[in-house]
């Protein structure tokens, strides 16, 4: 790994870090030099990934606690303050999955969504921007989002609205904390992982994967992979060589690396005094009809 991806010295918190996602970050972080704060609800499971991580030479901590609240938050900071002496990272990657169609959705499915992705993400930059201001700036924040907040995706409607929201937030966050030499990245994964095994469509390559078997290549060539896939994008986005990277929405599967536009208008139309319902019935066709905008995504034929 050259001087620039090395995270030497660096100290990262990753949430959500037990399993899947999280777990692949950790590692790859360790990896590359960085000590890990280790977090996940799941008491065996945060222990299991630092020992793995400590056997490869690397250092790292548990933190069990939800996501969401302020307390687990600070405690994340101070861990790694108290274990390491400073903070350097923070990815913001627990979450889980209430998934239903709306009618069939409670207010306890959308909450609990919203509480753990998106609050918990607010809670956990909010602490980690405190924590670099007092160090004297310099930081790095990636938020991990997902296509299912980039397009549509059925009965996720809780999920969905978390996740863009996160991206938003990466935006904005990207702008407050410019002036502390802070950037701020979500990063939008594809992975065959246990959260993607509740989509119909990717439920046998999950199960295949986790049997052991490769990612077939025509689904690698569609931007399907492992959580192994999309780590080093994370490595990336904390190194120094991503000093200039900010305020984007990046996405990794498989064998595909992409950047995600920021929202634009794709097309307009003006009338001087304004509109009325016909006159908008006149000129949608021909002027603006032809420039909506796909709202689902194309789903692999390999995963069909």
């Amino acid at each position: 790994m050259t001087g620039d991806l090395v995270l030497a010295g660096r100290v990262v918190v990753v949430t959500g870090s037990g399993r899947g996602l999280g777990r692949a970050y950790a590692l790859a972080v360790a990896a590359a030099g960085a000590a890990v704060v280790v977090n996940d609800v799941d008491a065996d499971a945060a222990d299991a990934v630092v020992a793995e991580i400590a056997a490869a030479g690397g250092r790292a901590v548990p933190v069990v606690a939800p996501v969401g609240p302020t307390a687990t938050a600070d405690a994340l900071v101070a861990a790694a303050v108290e274990h390491y002496g400073q903070l350097d990272a923070v990815v913001t990657n627990a979450g889980l999955l209430r998934d239903r169609s709306v009618g069939k959705m409670t207010d306890e499915d959308f909450d609990l969504v919203l509480e753990t992705h998106l609050r918990g993400t607010f809670t956990c930059a909010r602490a980690a921007l405190a924590r670099f201001r007092q160090q004297g700036g310099g930081g790095r924040l990636v938020l991990i989002g997902s296509p299912a907040g980039q397009r549509a995706s059925f009965g996720q409607t809780n999920y969905s609205a978390a996740k863009a929201g996160i991206v938003g937030m990466a935006r904005t966050l990207a702008v407050e904390a410019a002036r502390h030499d802070v950037t701020v990245n979500a990063l939008i994964p594809v992975a065959l992982t246990r959260m993607v095994a509740t989509i119909p469509a990717f439920a046998d390559a999950v199960a295949a994967v986790e049997a052991g078997e490769p990612v077939p290549a025509r689904l690698r060539a569609a931007g399907v992979g492992t959580a192994d896939d999309v780590a080093p994008l994370l490595v990336y986005l904390l190194s120094d060589a991503a000093a200039g990277v900010t305020g984007q929405a990046l996405g990794v599967g498989g064998d595909r690396i992409s950047v995600w536009t920021h929202p634009t208008v794709a097309a307009e139309a003006s009338r001087e005094g304004g509109w009325t319902a016909e006159a908008i019935a006149e000129v949608f066709p021909e002027q603006l009809a032809p420039h909506l905008q796909p709202y689902a995504p194309d789903v692999p034929a390999e995963a069909r």
